[in-house]
Formats: C-alpha cells, sequence, structure tokens
C-alpha cells in the first residue's frame, strides 16, 4: 500500500481540481445561472466522483485519496456531492470528522448561498 506522502495519491486530488474548474466554466458558459450555483455544482461533482474513486481504491485496498484533500474540497463547495459519495457509496460514514466537515462546509454553503443568490 502506498504511503500518505505517495505522489499517486495527488494525482486524483488534481484531476478532480482540474475538473471540477473546467466544471464551473462549462456551466458558466452554457446555463447563465448564478455563478454561485454553478460552482456548488461544479465543485459537488468532482467532490462525488472522488469519493467514489476513493471507496472503489479502499475496496482495492489501494493507495488513497488524502483525507485533507476531499475536506478542502467539500469546504470550497463540494459538500453537496460529499454527502451524496457518503450515502450512496456509503465511504467515510464511520468517521465521525467526514459528517462534521461535510456540516460546517454545509453551513457555510447556505450562508454564501443567502448572500451571493438570495440577496440579489
Amino acid at each position: 500500500m502506498a504511503k500518505r506522502s505517495d505522489p499517486r495519491n495527488r494525482g486524483y486530488a488534481i484531476g478532480a481540481i482540474i475538473l471540477g474548474v473546467v466544471i464551473f466554466a462549462a456551466l458558466m458558459l452554457l446555463l447563465q445561472l448564478n455563478w454561485y450555483i454553478d460552482w456548488l455544482i461544479a465543485w459537488s461533482i468532482s467532490l462525488f466522483l472522488l469519493y467514489g474513486i476513493d471507496k472503489t481504491q479502499a475496496k482495492l485496498n489501494n493507495w488513497r485519496v488524502p483525507e485533507l484533500e476531499l475536506h478542502v474540497l467539500a469546504l470550497i463547495g463540494g459538500f453537496i456531492g460529499g454527502w451524496l459519495g457518503m450515502f450512496i457509496f456509503r465511504h467515510k460514514t464511520k468517521k465521525p470528522i467526514f459528517k462534521v466537515v461535510l456540516a460546517i462546509s454545509t453551513l457555510i454553503g447556505i450562508v454564501l448561498f443567502y448572500f451571493f443568490v438570495l440577496q440579489r
């Protein structure tokens, strides 16, 4: 099993970040939604996919996505994908810190949604 410092661990996270940016840009160009809604959709898709990849890697007893990177993606707006990934893939459900980070991310997301979407 790869060590946490193994550079391969960063590959999925870097891919998820690139995917999030690309999805965000595509949504901004195509949908004409509020930018914050596009942001939430993009990062949620990215984090959801990362949860699925990490669960697959866990089942294969292979190298994993670092937990810090999952938390960061949740905090920057992917919390919806994090919740969906947790329940659909049944992943990270026994680790209380994931629920705490997702709950904090959700609260931050709700406050930002109020300011960026509802206050317009």
